[in-house]
């Protein structure tokens, strides 16, 4: 039986230095731990259709936005969980409807164009995101990270991760393969990521601001597919 989540919330994120990575592991010291998935390797696919319509929508900024990812936490044998995960954005807010199912079982229907082995209002909405996208939504992108992540030791509902290791590739799209490609940051860069349904705890403030670290506007997939462009402009394959 797949197990079914939902998340609502507010995703902030900001690029820093190795160093302010330093600085920000002591300065967190008393309020995060690190939560039960550690430091993984995750690894996604993201779906779009043959001219990359998804991800081209999304760089244009508009209000609401939506995306399909399947996600693994580590390299994914045939029979291990993965993540479908149904990801919307509006006004800010991020909502995910996730989908927990057997790697392969979900790849083959979503390879094939074939219902996804479950059921509930999770799976309906992705069932509809998919029926509107039509036979051309497919994997099209392979993008992985090393990821740390941090949940705080007063029990609120604050998330903290830190992505680095950034990498894409358009080919070998399989979330059992080894983890290579183009790099979206460079080698002193780190994405933080902050998850909050609301506001961002004092500790967090005084930071930020101590160490001049704005808030900036970057897309993983959004970037890859910039990046892609900027290649293609070389010669080989036009996406748009």
């Amino acid at each position: 039986m797949n197990a079914q989540m939902t998340f609502k919330r507010y995703e902030l994120k900001y690029i820093l230095t190795r160093k302010q990575v330093k600085q920000l592991k002591e300065a967190m010291r008393e309020h995060m731990e690190l939560d039960r998935f550690g430091h993984s390797t995750i690894r996604n696919i993201y779906l779009d259709t043959d001219n990359f319509r998804l991800v081209r929508r999304s760089i244009e900024k508009p209000l609401y936005k939506e995306k399909l990812r399947v996600r693994a936490y580590g390299k994914a044998g045939d029979n291990d969980e993965v993540f479908v995960e149904l990801k919307k954005k509006f006004e800010s807010v991020v909502y995910k409807r996730r989908l927990v199912l057997p790697h392969r079982m979900a790849m083959d229907a979503l390879e094939n164009g074939q219902p996804l082995p479950a059921e509930g209002q999770i799976a309906r909405e992705i069932a509809a995101f998919r029926e509107f996208y039509g036979p051309m939504l497919k994997p099209a992108v392979f993008l992985s990270y090393e990821r740390e992540a941090y949940y705080p030791t007063d029990g609120t509902d604050f998330r903290l991760t830190l992505d680095e290791n950034i990498l894409w590739r358009t080919d070998h799209i399989d979330l059992g393969a080894s983890c290579w490609g183009a790099s979206l940051l460079s080698p002193d860069e780190v994405l933080m990521e902050l998850k909050t349904p609301g506001g961002i705890p004092l500790w967090m403030v005084r930071f930020l601001n101590e160490n001049h670290i704005r808030k900036v506007s970057f897309s993983k997939y959004g970037t890859a597919y910039q990046q892609m462009l900027t290649a293609n402009k070389l010669g080989g394959k036009r996406y748009a």
